[in-house]
């Protein structure tokens, strides 16, 4: 019989974070057609929802804006909801697009979050808006 060895993250481990109230982020009336928004937070943080250790990174929000515009101020006060908040990496990138996707509608949109490695191991997790119904692996 072989013994599933287990690393002690539960459930509630894994949900952390995610019904946590999120400002909303504003908009502003989109004035142009086919363009790209490039969002860059080099200095990213969250918090392990495990160990309570900080977890540093670089979130980049990429879209494609459709009537409305993403509105950086209320963004940046968005972000830094995350700080003390304790809550998986993927699941960061995820409620992200989520959440830009409620915020502006836009055409198209991908939030990449680049974690610095912790125990010499980093993470880069990547979200799509249209998500993939069927995706049969990484996406360029």
């Amino acid at each position: 019989m072989t013994t599933r060895k287990t690393t002690g993250y539960t459930e509630d481990h894994a949900k952390s974070g995610l019904d946590a109230k999120f400002p909303a982020i504003e908009t502003w009336p989109n004035q142009f057609k086919a363009y790209e928004i490039l969002v860059d937070d080099p200095e990213f943080t969250s918090v392990c929802p495990k160990t309570g250790l900080p977890d540093f990174g670089r979130i980049t929000i990429l879209y494609m804006p459709r009537k409305s515009c993403l509105e950086l101020k209320s963004l940046k006060e968005y972000l830094f909801t995350y700080r003390n908040l304790g809550i998986f990496q993927e699941n960061i990138v995820n409620q992200m697009l989520d959440d830009v996707v409620k915020a502006c509608n836009p055409v198209w949109a991908k939030v990449v979050g680049d974690f610095r490695p912790r125990g010499g191991i980093s993470t880069i997790v990547e979200a799509f808006y249209p998500r993939p119904k069927n995706s049969k692996g990484p996406l360029k």
